[in-house]
C-alpha cells in the first residue's frame, strides 16, 4: 500500500475558500483515507472503498 503522503488529498467543494474546519480525503485502490485539514501530521482514518461508498450513500439522503 502506498503511503498517505503520496496520495492526492482533496477537500469538498463545499469547504469554501477559508480552508478551516475541513476534512481531506485521499482515495487509493486499497483504501480511502480521511484526515483533518488543520493537522495533517496526524494518522488519517482509513476505511475500505466499500465502507466509504456506504457512508456516501447514507449522507446523500
Amino acid at each position: 500500500m502506498s503511503t498517505t503522503d503520496e496520495q492526492g488529498w482533496f477537500k469538498s467543494s463545499y469547504s469554501g475558500s477559508e480552508g478551516d474546519n475541513c476534512v481531506e480525503v485521499a482515495i487509493s485502490s486499497e483504501a480511502v483515507f480521511v484526515r483533518d485539514s488543520k493537522d495533517v501530521r496526524r494518522q488519517p482514518l482509513s476505511v475500505s472503498p466499500a465502507a466509504w461508498a456506504d457512508f456516501l450513500g447514507h449522507t446523500a439522503n
